[in-house]
């Protein structure tokens, strides 16, 4: 499991002042600790955090040598800066159910034959144990074609016993366009522009 270390945020000193000295400032809560703590993580462990787990990744959070458990809950990102300003991360209880989300990734969309392939949901939310938590939700997308939908009860977290949806089972999650056909449009004009006007 991935492991971040973190240091306590003096709140006298601005979150501008921190980013310029290479910081992103963040927040440790859960039910167990009063209130919420500020915190500060380093540029560079932000990024990484950043491009190894998703919104909704389970973690190690280290703090004055304690360590937590905590799901990855909230990131605020400038992308004009392409600097990440804000990471919120929630300290788990163990046998207690907490509210996440699965991301969903698409594969081999670009090997459906015919149609559009559109995604329609990003993400899927969900209440789980610690234990049972579930960072993505991978779809193939090879054996689709157009007209064809994929609902959220069609996937395998929606049948999964160790998860409570929040996300409505008929939600759709990606679904396949039929592709804009020019050529029968131009056929079906050619064909009105020849036919006799009607007395």
């Amino acid at each position: 499991m991935t492991t971040l270390k973190v240091q306590k945020r003096d709140m006298e000193i601005k979150p501008k002042r921190l980013r310029r000295e290479g910081f992103v400032t963040g927040n440790l809560f859960g039910k167990e600790i009063e209130g919420s703590i500020p915190i500060q993580i380093e540029q560079k462990e932000a990024d990484r955090i950043r491009r190894e787990c998703t919104k909704g990744s389970r973690l190690i959070l280290e703090l004055d040598g304690k360590k937590y458990d905590t799901l990855f809950k909230e990131f605020a990102f400038d992308a004009m800066k392409n600097q990440i300003l804000e990471m919120d991360f929630q300290a788990m209880v163990k046998g207690e159910k907490v509210h996440s989300v699965a991301e969903i990734v698409l594969l081999n969309r670009d090997s459906v034959a015919s149609g559009v392939v559109e995604q329609l949901l990003d993400e899927i939310s969900y209440k789980a144990l610690p234990e049972h938590l579930i960072e993505k939700v991978e779809i193939d997308c090879s054996n689709l074609k157009a007209g064809d939908t994929i609902n959220v009860s069609d996937l395998p977290i929606a049948k999964d016993g160790n998860i409570d949806l929040i996300t409505h089972a008929d939600t759709s999650v990606v679904s396949v366009a039929y592709p804009h056909n020019k050529d029968a449009e131009e056929e079906e004009t050619a064909a009105e522009a020849e036919a006799p006007a009607a007395e």
